[in-house]
């Protein structure tokens, strides 16, 4: 491959229509229905900004969920069923090809737990988002911006850490044993 910016396939995002691409048929990243929403409202609030990676084949390397969604009665009427592409080399094998929606997908990473918590105190906090703000536009339920903004993960927080558990609860061996 040539050096310099301009050889470089994001150089060349093309728009294309939507129904002239395909998915692959190895992608191993699976996204839920409320993740799907929020990519949805990301793509109507922000645009386009980020390009589906194709082979010269119209085959999906990465972005099929952006490709996905953009089928929603609303993104199709913001671009007229066109979604933004970039093309990978042909030079690149099959074998390339799927490492790199693998490598695309992991790459993207996680949320930690207390990173989130502290976007959710944050939001709550200092930005004065509600509850029904946060639940929409990170997709969460209530339970989790609960246990999130009170940095936890657990439903009892309040009680003392130095305190003992109590005896509520002592398996009865002699059962187990016949007696």
């Amino acid at each position: 491959m040539q050096q310099g910016s301009d050889s470089q396939p994001i150089s060349s995002v093309r728009w294309v229509n939507r129904d002239e691409l395909h998915a692959n048929s190895y992608n191993p990243n699976k996204v839920a229905p409320v993740e799907l929403e929020l990519l949805v409202n990301s793509i109507i609030t922000c645009g386009w900004t980020q390009p589906i990676v194709i082979r010269s084949s119209n085959e999906i390397v990465d972005g099929f969920h952006r490709w996905l969604v953009s089928n929603d009665p609303r993104i199709l009427e913001m671009t007229g069923g066109m979604v933004p592409v970039v093309m990978l080399p042909d030079q690149m094998d099959v074998a390339d090809q799927m490492s790199a929606t693998v490598a695309h997908n992991r790459a993207r990473g996680s949320h930690y737990v207390l990173s989130m918590a502290e976007i959710v105190r944050d939001l709550k906090d200092t930005q004065g988002k509600s509850d029904g703000w946060i639940a929409k536009h990170l997709g969460m339920e209530q339970e989790e911006i609960n246990r999130l903004w009170d940095n936890s993960g657990s439903p009892d927080t309040k009680g003392d850490p130095d305190e003992d558990f109590d005896d509520g609860w002592v398996p009865d061996f002699t059962r187990a044993e016949g007696g």
